[in-house]
């Protein structure tokens, strides 16, 4: 495995040391959180007394838009006015559009956030482009010329990196010659890379994100692997783009950030959520707590497979016989509480746990427990004789999610297809603290098609109607099963431009009951229909009070006042015969 450097026992990727500020990036250094303004960076003391809330929240870096040279000049008042009162956290400028802004921003603050996709090219017009050999390679040329004015100032002034690759806005150039693909995100990024490394400028961060967590997942994956290839180690940004807010937004970051700590890749992340910056600071810093406690774990042993990303595949893709006759749908989402039976009803089985019997008949299934240590030769010749056996593996193992991994690939290895479901039991009492761990721990078995079910038990004050709500989020999240409307709303930023929480609430309050269609909401154009990609819908901020609605990444109705556009795209949905009355 290339991209990770155990499969089984948790070890960090080692990369090479950023110098951002006071407060230094990858190597040995610990996993940094940060978060990023949603106020003009005009406002200077609006601005000044978030970035002070989202310290105080325990941030390591806070991000501000830059848009234009204002702005970006601007950041040298703000950062001036925070080291006065005795901020000195690291301050990074984010650019789209406009090489000058970064240009300016890199004299004033310790790090600069770029955008591969429109760094030196136009916004995304979603048109098919073909190039020449000369003519990529003429474009290649442009692009180089325009940045290495950038990384003279950064280095002049010793002003960090990040290349900050999103799949949202990919530009048509990269779109020509890879299309909206994970090789082509990795090549968008790799393309600012080698500039920088034959120019040795080292303080370089890269981030490649999605609001897909399997796209998100695959393709930092496939860059580590491509890195590794090309004598590159740079540190890496974690993160989900429009995760949404509450517990959407919870599970779907964890489910993708988790997925790649869990792996030893990360050195800094961002829990983007539709709420209040400072919000997402103790949710990323739970998150990466709970990774933590993985260091030093008891080894685990087990066959591994050779596999990479960039010659097998993006995912593991375990094989899985069909069981006669089970008209239950997989993912299977199973309780282990049957006290309350009746908020239990939409489970698809429901076991009783406490039995101490290793053979369950529930469902129509015979569930066959065990653990990693009890996965002996019979047991799994025994599973393979039985047509309608499943195998519900449990871990106690402080590092589980390494030892389920063992299990399924001893399954593997003995080419013992029979369907497993995941258990595990936590002890919580906190329901984000739930949301986090599990969504870590089941998410990436899912994304890897490495398991058919998830039973989740908590032996804490969460109610049981909440522990099946939230295994359906994560398989959700994962993309396997969908059960219920999905919103990709971005975080919001200086440069959104409509209330972005309210409208949030108001859209999901029309549209919350239909099932299985996905809505984009994002405050303004730069990610807009690129991050909605697979959005059936879209409502996209277009100017101060005005949006945009999409559908697919079509453009239908242009510049509508803001306190209409929630009625109108309600109108749009049913237009297209996707709306459906409430039961």
């Amino acid at each position: 495995m290339s991209f990770v450097v155990d499969l089984f026992n948790y070890r960090r990727r080692l990369s090479s040391e950023v110098s951002v500020g006071t407060v230094p990036l990858g190597g040995n250094h610990p996993i940094r959180i940060q978060s990023m303004t949603n106020t003009s960076t005009m406002d200077t003391k609006g601005s000044v007394e978030q970035c002070i809330r989202i310290i105080e929240a325990g941030a390591d870096y806070v991000r501000l838009t830059a848009q234009g040279e204002r702005e970006a000049t601007n950041l040298a008042e703000i950062r001036k006015q925070l080291t006065a009162r005795g901020y000195n956290q690291p301050l990074v400028a984010d650019i789209h559009f406009n090489p000058k802004a970064a240009e300016v921003a890199a004299a004033v603050v310790e790090k600069v956030r770029i955008n591969p996709g429109n760094f030196v090219d136009p916004a995304r017009v979603f048109t098919e482009l073909t190039y020449t050999d000369d003519e990529y390679a003429a474009e290649l040329a442009r692009l180089r010329a325009r940045f290495l004015p950038l990384l003279d100032i950064c280095k002049k002034h010793h002003t960090a990196l990040r290349i900050g690759v999103n799949h949202g806005s990919l530009s048509d150039r990269i779109m020509s010659r890879y299309g909206d693909t994970p090789g082509g995100m990795v090549e968008s990024c790799m393309e600012f890379l080698r500039i920088c490394k034959e120019e040795n400028f080292s303080d370089v961060a890269i981030s490649i994100k999605a609001s897909n967590t399997v796209i998100m997942v695959t393709t930092v994956r496939m860059l580590v692997e491509t890195m590794q290839m090309e004598g590159m180690r740079y540190p890496l940004h974690l993160g989900v783009t429009e995760a949404g807010d509450g517990e959407d937004g919870r599970v779907k970051s964890a489910v993708g950030i988790g997925a790649l700590l869990a792996d030893g890749i990360g050195d800094t992340i961002r829990v983007s959520l539709s709420e209040e910056p400072e919000v997402e600071v103790p949710v990323a810093r739970k998150l990466v707590t709970y990774l933590s406690e993985r260091v030093g774990h008891p080894y685990i042993s087990g066959y591994c497979p050779v596999f990479s990303t960039l010659t097998d595949g993006p995912l593991f893709r375990r094989k899985v016989r069909t069981i006669p006759g089970c008209n239950l749908t997989f993912p299977l989402v199973v309780s282990c509480d049957p006290q309350n039976f009746s908020d239990l009803l939409k489970a698809d089985v429901v076991l009783p746990y406490q039995v101490s019997s290793t053979v369950i008949y529930a469902g129509g299934l015979h569930f066959y427990r065990s653990d990693y240590s009890g996965l002996t030769s019979e047991l799994i010749a025994t599973m393979q004789k039985d047509e309608l056996a499943v195998l519900l593996l449990e871990t106690h193992h402080r590092n589980g999610v390494g030892e389920q991994r063992a299990a399924i690939f001893q399954l593997m290895k003995a080419d013992c297809n029979v369907p497993v479901v995941l258990s595990r039991t936590y002890h919580e009492d906190c329901l984000e603290d739930l949301q986090l761990k599990a969504a870590a721990d089941f998410g990436l078995f899912f994304m890897d098609d490495l398991a058919d079910g998830v039973c989740l038990h908590n032996e804490g004050k969460i109610p049981s109607e909440a522990l099946i709500s939230l295994s359906f989020g994560i398989l959700q999240a994962a993309r396997k099963r969908v059960t219920k409307t999905e919103y990709i709303s971005c975080p919001g930023c200086g440069r959104t431009l409509f209330d972005l929480q309210q409208t949030i609430a108001r859209i999901k309050a029309a549209t919350s009951h239909l099932t299985g269609l996905k809505i984009g909401i994002m405050g303004c154009i730069v990610n807009g229909p690129g991050e909605m990609a697979d959005a059936d819908y879209g409502y996209v901020g277009a100017a101060r009070g005005k949006v945009s609605l999409y559908k697919g990444k079509v453009c239908i109705e242009k510049n509508i006042p803001e306190e209409e556009a929630v009625d109108k795209l309600i109108a749009l949905i049913k237009a297209n015969g996707d709306w459906k009355e409430r039961v």
